[in-house]
């Protein structure tokens, strides 16, 4: 996948689903229904268990069209593990030697920062986009609007504590999109998929109400 497809992806889908667990087979039918079900933009953590054999499952079954990649990848080995998995786009929870080689290695990088500094640094390693990570934590929707007033055309992608609420004020506050976890996968990736097709809908429904 190209920059400039992470970004229009980034633009038009505006909500990136992170799916981690602890149940491959779990994590691979979750990764399957948010396809199918209107949540094409997804992440599989590095940190859910067999993480690795999710995505080159769910590459094997979505297509090599599919807007999958691999998240919390924290090494150039755990770029390296994405891209032969077959991610597309690489998400980082900060700035780190995997900034740099999955850029190598040809692939869109959503860097996570949290300060100019950080912003500036991610810029300079040539980063898609920003993460700006744990947004829930370190200001919210705040930081968000006062890290755009020096970084206006930086495409900023909160995440960490995003339900649908705060997913709507990050939107409508300038964010391209927005990373969300557990407020929309729940515990399907244990196993547990109730209620997650209302959770869908609910999030998918943003991207008809923001401009």
């Amino acid at each position: 996948m190209r920059p400039h497809d992470f970004l229009f992806a980034l633009q038009t889908q505006r909500v990136m689903a992170i799916v981690r667990g602890a149940d491959p087979e779990a994590a691979l039918t979750t990764v399957l229904t948010l396809a199918r079900t209107g949540i094409p933009l997804i992440e599989v953590s590095l940190s859910g268990t067999d993480a690795v054999w999710v995505i080159e499952q769910a590459r094997s079954v979505l297509g090599p069209e599919a807007l999958l990649g691999a998240g919390t990848v924290v090494t150039s080995e755990d770029a390296w593990r994405a891209a032969k998995a077959g991610a597309g786009y690489v998400v980082t929870p900060g700035l780190s030697d995997a900034v740099g080689t999955s850029r190598a290695l040809g692939l869109p990088v959503l860097a996570g920062a949290v300060t100019p500094t950080e912003v500036a640094a991610a810029l300079a390693q040539d980063a898609t986009a920003v993460k700006l990570f744990p947004a829930g934590a370190v200001g919210g929707v705040e930081l968000l609007r006062a890290l755009r007033a020096p970084f206006p055309d930086v495409p900023f992608v909160p995440v960490g504590g995003v339900d649908v609420v705060r997913a709507r004020e990050y939107l409508e506050a300038g964010a391209v999109a927005v990373g969300v976890g557990s407020p929309l996968v729940g515990r399907a990736a244990d196993g547990d998929s109730s209620g997650l097709a209302g959770r869908v809908r609910a999030f998918r429904a943003l991207t008809g109400v923001v401009a």
